[in-house]
């Protein structure tokens, strides 16, 4: 067994010191400012008493009292401003989070951060041999809302179609918008029918939806490609371009409608209707 690297043993500081941030964060400024000031004036005392055991003279009385008089005091100032710094970079950090995991625009998962959730969830699919399916959802003419209407108003329209598809899923679920007016979501544990059932829920949701916009009634369809599991697939691109065929085998035939690929039922049942409009 090689021993550790010097890489491997520095690394452990940055552990313990994110470690001590966490645990400051947990308990809160004015708590951890009272412990950290408790702290050094256990130590400052400590080290008075040392350095007049070792010089062999001086009052431990008056030592002890202007130790506890400096950290009673400097303590508490510097610790305020330095837990201060703490807590200023932490919510800078959950907002950097945000900003690089969501959409700015709808508040659901961006791209790049669903394509890596959805590959782990694709992984463990292919592992364990388990259902999973992807719904690729594109909003109708959506040119036309904001041609028509201004892009504030489509914008406002894509928000409301986003709580509309989030409200069709499961928290396991992953929505993200995909680009433009597309968004694409990924249904672990669904077989081909479920997602299925999924997607014209999701399309029945958002024909309903209606806007009301500096007094005008504004709304949209949606058409939704889906794409099951299968074993020929060999990544997570395929699953995606097949969701994408379908989708546009559902603009072709008319919009406002859900296309899948011919797939295998796994579980019995009725076929699937889907209206063509």
């Amino acid at each position: 067994m090689q021993p550790p690297s010097s890489d491997t043993a520095t690394s452990s500081e940055p552990g313990r010191f994110h470690g001590l941030i966490a645990l400051t964060l947990r308990h809160g400024r004015h708590r951890s400012t009272l412990v950290l000031t408790l702290l050094v004036a256990v130590f400052t005392v400590a080290i008075s008493q040392f350095v007049i055991s070792v010089a062999g003279h001086g009052d431990r009385l008056i030592a002890t009292l202007s130790a506890l008089l400096c950290s009673l005091l400097l303590t508490p100032v510097f610790a305020a401003l330095m837990l201060r710094l703490v807590f200023e970079l932490d919510r800078t950090r959950q907002q950097l989070t945000v900003l690089a995991t969501q959409d700015d625009l709808t508040g659901v998962y961006n791209r790049h951060h669903f394509l890596a959730l959805a590959a782990r969830e694709w992984d463990r699919a292919r592992r364990y041999n388990t259902a999973a399916a992807l719904l690729l959802i594109d909003a109708d003419r959506f040119k036309r809302v904001n041609d028509a209407h201004g892009q504030l108003c489509g914008d406002e329209l894509l928000r409301r179609i986003a709580r509309a598809v989030g409200a069709s899923l499961r928290q396991a679920d992953l929505l993200a918008r995909f680009g433009g007016a597309q968004f694409i979501v990924f249904l672990p544990h669904t077989d081909g029918l479920g997602a299925l059932d999924v997607a014209e829920r999701i399309r029945e949701q958002v024909q309903t939806l209606s806007m009301e916009w500096q007094g005008t009634q504004v709304g949209t369809t949606v058409s939704v490609g889906v794409a099951p599991m299968r074993t020929e697939l060999p990544s997570l691109d395929w699953m995606i371009h097949e969701a994408d065929t379908a989708l546009y085998a559902a603009k072709a035939d008319g919009r406002n409608c859900v296309r899948t690929l011919p797939f295998e039922p796994t579980r019995s049942g009725d076929v699937f209707h889907v209206d063509r409009r």
